[in-house]
């Protein structure tokens, strides 16, 4: 699975050069909300919650249908209602989702993973005027690690 991870890691970062940050997600959004600030700079990536069901195929060999979590996370600390004349800024946060959407679906991660499909999508809010737009992908890998030579 790490590469898996590593990949896609990659292929953010040459697709989406505007993030300040891309990372392992281990929770750092939610750290956020206790503190006075977050512990990421933004517009951020955040990978993980990698989640597999594995059937076996014999001799050491399985294949799995996986998921994994990508969470784009930006500050929106500009003031984006309709009269303020600055919507655009929302427009420009649903345009990155969108990119970055574009740049995970049918992906290939490896030569042992199908092609990451979105299979989930939603947009919450933060306190600290924080937007995340989270996309759930899924694929299956094949894994002949554990086979006895």
């Amino acid at each position: 699975m790490e590469e898996v991870f590593i990949n896609i890691m990659e292929q953010i970062a040459r697709e989406m050069p505007e993030l300040s940050l891309i990372d392992e997600d281990y929770g750092q959004l939610e750290m956020g909300t206790n503190e006075d600030h977050y512990p990421v700079t933004f517009p951020c990536v955040l990978i993980g919650n990698a989640d597999s069901d594995w059937h076996d195929l014999g001799y050491g060999a399985q294949n799995s249908d996986s998921r994994i979590t990508v969470r784009l996370a930006i500050d929106c600390y500009d003031d984006t209602h309709y009269s303020s004349g600055t919507y655009d800024k929302a427009k420009e946060r649903q345009q990155m989702a969108n990119k970055l959407y574009k740049t995970l679906q049918c992906f290939e991660c490896s030569e042992n993973t199908s092609p990451l499909v979105r299979e989930k999508s939603r947009d919450y809010a933060l306190p600290g005027y924080i937007k995340v737009y989270e996309f759930t992908f899924s694929f299956t890998l094949h894994d002949e690690s554990a086979m006895e030579e």
